[in-house]
């Protein structure tokens, strides 16, 4: 299977500037193929396809006067902005015709300076050395490895982010590592106050990287909103609030991927109730608190490891009364408010917490019965009729 592994890199100050011209290349080369194409659509005629984009906005825009400095950087990163483009409008129009998956996918639209920056390069465009990089055009580049790569990358991509950081991001083929079958199941409740609530009691706390960095986030914004746009306090001040981000990010990026490592470790088979994120974040009181989890990241990261493992996944319909069901006895006690944090089963007297509970219903519901009568998933406690007397 493939992965990808992601590098910190240091250029110097006139590889900067190289990278910048670079990026800048390449997104000239994306946004002149997507006006195209939409000048194209608008007068009927049909997108062309991918040799015909390379040919006239590559090869015969070089010999022109206004793009002739494309030939200053290498031809990869160009010729794989457009093949990048390619595949975009391909999902774009699988996911009108009903062929893709999931949500709708908008077409392309142009890329801004402001946004990330990324150039890919594949195989004749760099050479990976013990300490250092080279990339075509741009010269030996100092690599820090955190890990050796596991096979020769059939790709590397050069990404540059807000805060002005630059990464060097590998495609790599590897073996998956079959772990053995320990027979051990977990259900997993994910939440606000607890990030995520385990069947066998453990409750796992959340560092909310954002909550943390919010007041330093305020001050710097707020900061960023009295300089003048262009100018050079400007970009200092836009660069610390980049920074706070940054920081953030990475906090829950390196929290998750140690939870969802040891989750997929421990247990055999996962199972994980399906949220409705997008329509969560609606709330504009819980919608700050709720992006701050990760919950969606979270589980991208349960499926692909779990596939690297040889583990099993199973992710439950959002519909399952997870939290009203008791565990004990199945019975269904009714919708419970966010604030009722324990409660006690009326039907057997069991007192549950609210999260454990929900936790098990969710490893039951997953195919996982541990009692006699599965804790009730699956099935509705009916309403019964008295009897008239005669």
């Amino acid at each position: 299977m493939k992965q990808r592994l992601n590098y910190r890199i240091y250029p110097t100050d006139n590889q900067k500037q190289l990278l910048a011209q670079l990026f800048g290349c390449c997104r000239v080369v994306y946004n002149d193929a997507v006006a195209l194409c939409q000048q194209v659509y608008k007068e009927g005629g049909k997108k062309p396809n991918n040799s015909e984009l390379q040919k006239r906005l590559i090869t015969q825009a070089k010999k022109t006067e206004q793009r002739q400095w494309l030939s200053d950087v290498s031809n990869i990163p160009l010729q794989q902005s457009l093949n990048d483009l390619n595949q975009a409008y391909q999902n774009f129009f699988n996911s009108c015709k009903g062929k893709r998956k999931g949500h709708k996918v908008k077409p392309p639209k142009f890329k801004s300076r402001k946004s990330k920056q990324t150039a890919r390069f594949t195989r004749g465009g760099f050479k990976v050395g013990q300490h250092k990089i080279k990339l075509a055009k741009i010269g030996k580049v100092k690599i820090k490895w955190s890990r050796p790569l596991p096979s020769e990358p059939s790709s590397v991509t050069v990404i540059k982010d807000s805060a002005d950081r630059y990464f060097l991001s590998f495609v790599v083929e590897t073996n998956p590592e079959i772990l053995s079958d320990n027979g051990h199941n977990v259900g997993i409740d994910l939440g606000l106050e607890t990030f995520a609530t385990l069947s066998d009691g453990q409750k796992i706390k959340s560092p909310k990287p954002l909550k943390q960095k919010l007041k330093k986030l305020r001050r710097c914004q707020r900061n960023l909103s009295r300089k003048k746009k262009g100018s050079n306090r400007y970009n200092k001040a836009r660069k610390r609030v980049a920074n706070v981000h940054a920081k953030v990010k990475d906090t829950r990026t390196d929290f998750l991927h140690k939870l969802s490592t040891n989750i997929i470790r421990d247990n055999q088979t996962i199972v994980l109730e399906d949220l409705n994120v997008s329509g969560m974040i609606k709330n504009h009181k819980l919608s700050k608190a709720i992006s701050d989890m990760g919950w969606r990241t979270f589980r991208t990261m349960l499926e692909a490891k779990s596939q690297m493992y040889g583990r099993k996944f199973i992710v439950i319909d959002r519909w399952t009364p997870t939290s009203q069901v008791c565990s004990n006895c199945g019975f269904n006690g009714g919708k419970k408010e966010l604030n009722v944090r324990e409660w006690t089963c009326i039907n057997c007297g069991e007192v549950h917490d609210r999260d454990i509970n929900a936790s098990k219903n969710i490893l039951v519901a997953g195919g996982h019965r541990e009692t006699l009568n599965g804790r009730g998933a699956g099935r509705k406690t009916a309403a019964k009729v008295a009897s008239c007397m005669r």
